[in-house]
């Protein structure tokens, strides 16, 4: 059986009018998303709001906040501090679709972190990696919900991936 072809979608900040609609476009992501998905982790370390940040800003930096006044974990050589979040609720998904572009990493993970969904990294690049089924199901719901498909994600072309053995 072929792989699914898979689209590839910036969702840098800067790509929006509004910083609050790529974190609307992220949050339904992440709600149609969540059979797809295994985990949704971000590095709580040095978090810091994105220029582009409007309206939700302090709200935000309350959250950036609350994590910053946390005692530190202990933290073992060559272990991550990635800090996970329980999609399934409400409020975790709303703080990790904010708090991911003040992250310097954010991934959502598939079942079994074989595949990448959505990344960001630096507070600057953002991406969705979506198989063509998913990618269905996402621009279905953003439709839904009233908000506008970005006009570049319409016109991305989807492409079957190579072998692992193809692949270097």
């Amino acid at each position: 059986m072929a792989p699914e072809a898979v689209t590839t979608l910036h969702a840098e900040l800067a790509l929006f009018g509004r910083a609050e609609e790529a974190f609307a476009l992220l949050e339904t992501f992440l709600e149609v998303a969540r059979p797809w998905m295994g985990s949704a982790v971000l590095d709580p370390v040095l978090l810091g709001l994105p220029d582009e940040m409007t309206d939700d800003r302090v709200v935000v930096q309350g959250l950036i906040d609350a994590i910053d006044n946390e005692p530190p974990r202990k933290r073992r050589v060559l272990v991550s501090t990635e800090r996970a979040y329980d999609l399934a609720d409400d409020q975790a998904r709303w703080d990790y679709s904010r708090l991911a572009y003040c992250s310097l990493l954010a991934t959502v993970w598939s079942e079994g972190s074989r595949t990448t969904y959505f990344e960001v990294a630096d507070q600057t690049s953002a991406t969705y990696w979506l198989p063509d089924s998913l990618k269905t199901q996402y621009f279905d719901a953003i439709t839904a919900k009233g908000w506008a498909i970005p006009a570049d994600w319409l016109t991305a072309v989807s492409k079957t991936p190579k072998p692992w053995w193809r692949r270097f």
